[in-house]
């Protein structure tokens, strides 16, 4: 069981990131940085939304399965979407 202290401490980082992400939104890195950092702090904010508040840190190994075949799709998702932006002639 996870204690409580855990879950304030990720909540204070949530919160943090969600802070880095709106300031990050004001500072012009330049549109490639831009979208990195974004991405950045947005996987690390799923991160721990995932292993610590859907409990997939002490859990089965078939439920980390699915959600490692979840993140995997994903991850071809993005793949597809971000190859076919960058190979159109604007």
């Amino acid at each position: 069981m996870i204690a409580v202290n855990t879950y304030y401490i990720v909540f204070a980082a949530l919160l943090a990131l969600t802070l880095a992400t709106t300031g990050a939104a004001f500072v012009d890195l330049g549109a490639r940085w831009n979208t990195i950092v974004g991405f950045t702090i947005a996987i690390v904010k799923a991160l721990l939304v995932a292993v610590y508040f859907m409990h997939l840190r002490h859990s089965q190994r078939l439920t980390l399965l699915f959600a490692g075949a979840g993140v995997l799709w994903l991850a071809l998702l993005m793949t597809f979407v971000f190859a076919d932006y960058l190979t159109r002639g604007w």
